[in-house]
């Protein structure tokens, strides 16, 4: 039952994901904002949830004995932001989702590591997965838009996740931990947007697109947070890769007009089947 409320909650987060990806992607393709502006917007709202969620429950508590841990999460926290960045920009959006589901069977590996039950259908899930995003790399044979910048990020997420998760098992809240780590991700990009990208990213939220872009935003990284709580790394990052398979594959169609839609929702179907498998 936790695994279905975790899961539940990784669809919505994914949803309003894909639709501050979307707006985004279109406004950075256009010219209308910075890399930077992009990042603080997608940061802003979430951390002040964050914050008040934190005050109201009594629960922004850290632990000093996390800072091994925490110190390095940082840092490849930063890595992680600025590389999705330019990963969403130069990426098409039905190829963004599978590939970083590439993620999930080196989380399997951590997962084993921490102690966690991984059964005969979960290894055939992984496998399951692991095999569909080969397919769709070899059908575009190799030369997907982006390759590198989305592979870092699915690498590097095992690294994020895996030590995110350890933090709150064993010495730090929810809050505290995400409302640091955001706080410093919000100072990087809004510095780096008035420096280099010669805005101010607060002004952008008088228009109406970019304001709908920072609120969705906002709720995809709160919710995600919590899903942790209910059930292994592994699985919840499988859920949330699926689930942004789809929403990327629907909005590359619909959205960004770009070709192959029956051939990945296929390659959706795939991913999916090794999700359902995970459960």
């Amino acid at each position: 039952m936790q695994r279905m409320i975790g899961i539940l909650i990784t669809l919505v987060g994914s949803a309003f994901n894909e639709l501050s990806d979307t707006i985004g992607k279109r406004k950075m393709s256009d010219g209308m904002e910075s890399y930077y502006t992009f990042g603080f917007l997608n940061l802003l709202f979430s951390t002040l949830f964050l914050v008040y969620i934190g005050a109201w429950r009594h629960d922004l508590l850290f632990s000093l004995s996390s800072l091994p841990t925490f110190i390095p999460r940082l840092f490849l926290e930063i890595a992680q932001a600025h590389v999705s960045i330019l990963a969403v920009t130069k990426a098409d959006r039905s190829d963004f989702g599978p590939i970083r589901v590439l993620t999930v069977p080196l989380l399997l590996l951590v997962d084993i590591a921490l102690g966690y039950a991984i059964t005969t259908n979960q290894m055939i899930g992984i496998g399951i997965i692991v095999l569909t995003i080969f397919i769709l790399l070899f059908h575009e044979r190799f030369h997907t838009k982006g390759f590198l910048l989305i592979l870092f990020t699915a690498v590097n997420a095992v690294a994020t996740i895996s030590l995110y998760k350890y933090d709150i098992s064993h010495f730090n809240s929810v809050e505290s931990e995400q409302v640091i780590i955001q706080l410093v991700l919000l100072l990087y990009f809004f510095i780096l947007a008035v420096t280099r990208g010669y805005e101010n990213p607060l002004t952008f939220l008088r228009r109406p697109a970019f304001l709908v872009q920072a609120i969705a935003s906002s709720f995809a990284p709160t919710i995600g947070s919590f899903a942790y709580l209910f059930a292994p790394a592994s699985v919840i990052t499988a859920a949330l890769r699926a689930f942004i398979v789809l929403f990327s594959i629907l909005s590359g169609n619909f959205y960004f007009k770009e070709n192959g839609f029956f051939f990945k929702s296929f390659i959706f179907l795939g991913i999916l089947l090794g999700v359902i498998l995970l459960l």
